[in-house]
């Protein structure tokens, strides 16, 4: 329930320096917009129709993939607007069903990324046990556990915000409604209340960074031992996608959380944007899904079914 309500619409205005250009960076976000849906979907319906990919590591991948047009869909409905005018109105309780919406689904995805980590390790520290370990019914079990986690501690962040008063102004210099900026709106006081903004954000990071650190050691130590280079190259591709996943996803979101608590300016929204609503969603599936053969392999299938058709 929010409180205190004494302005019913919120005006973004993220982008201020790029009026010239507003048209062409439209048409570029529109088309990556697109671009990472496709992606995003294909990998969904190949890890659904294809039954060599029920495997707990896809189901990460499909997991992901889900969260991430989740993500897309929940800010590019302000920011494609922002870009092309300059400004968008937000109704008062559609602010916070965005805010909401957006720190529950990258909580969600901080959650998958720690797990498809757990996974790896699994995987090369302890092959013999992975299939009695990781199946797919705990496998489905711990993905539902994620959701349910990002969704949950959200809500502690949505009534922290939602029960301040908001009595003007009523303009967000962000892309999209986010948590900070309302903050820095209220009519209130607002120490505490950053500071358990702070806890919360810093907790999921923290929990969610160190379980990937911690698993990477013993993973490197793991491979470190095995006896040919061969065993280690091949040990490390398995993981090396979702590393450099890891330290995409854990740049931004640090940057975004951390350094910029207190401060703000369309350039470094703009960063943050790109990094959450495009560079990490188009390089998902990328990186995770059609380096891979299986995934390459069921591509190449279904287009060939299709071309008969088409000609």
């Amino acid at each position: 329930m929010l409180y205190n309500q004494s302005i019913s619409e919120f005006i973004i205005v993220g982008f201020t320096n790029i009026n010239h250009f507003g048209n062409l960076i439209f048409t570029f976000l529109l088309l990556l917009f697109l671009l990472i849906v496709v992606n995003n979907i294909i990998m969904i319906f190949a890890v659904i129709f294809d039954l060599k990919l029920h495997r707990p590591k896809y189901y990460f991948i499909f997991a992901l993939s889900v969260t991430e047009v989740g993500i897309v869909f929940t800010v590019y409905p302000t920011l494609l607007p922002l870009v092309l005018k300059g400004n968008v109105t937000i109704s008062f309780h559609g602010c916070f069903a965005q805010m909401y919406t957006f720190h529950s689904l990258l909580i969600t995805e901080n959650f998958l990324l720690s797990l498809m980590a757990l996974d790896r390790y699994i995987a090369i520290c302890k092959a013999l046990r992975y299939h009695m370990i990781m199946t797919l019914g705990f496998c489905k079990v711990l993905i539902l556990f994620c959701y349910i986690i990002g969704f949950t501690l959200s809500l502690s962040l949505l009534i922290i915000v939602s029960r301040l008063p908001f009595c003007g102004p009523n303009t967000i210099q962000h892309v999209f409604c986010d948590s900070s900026p309302l903050l820095s709106l209220a009519c209130a006081n607002n120490d505490i209340n950053i500071i358990l903004e702070f806890i919360i954000s810093s907790f999921t990071i923290t929990l969610s960074s160190l379980s990937i650190v911690v698993t990477y050691i013993n993973i490197m130590r793991s491979i470190l031992k095995l006896k040919t280079s061969e065993e280690r190259k091949k040990a490390f591709s398995t993981c090396a996608s979702h590393l450099f996943m890891a330290i995409m996803f854990y740049g931004s979101i640090t940057f975004m959380y951390i350094e910029l608590q207190t401060s703000y300016s369309s350039d470094y929204d703009l960063a943050t944007a790109i990094h959450h609503s495009v560079l990490m969603p188009l390089m998902s599936p990328l990186i995770c899904s059609f380096r891979n053969r299986e995934i390459a392999n069921f591509l190449k299938k279904w287009i060939l079914s299709r071309l008969p058709q088409i000609l």
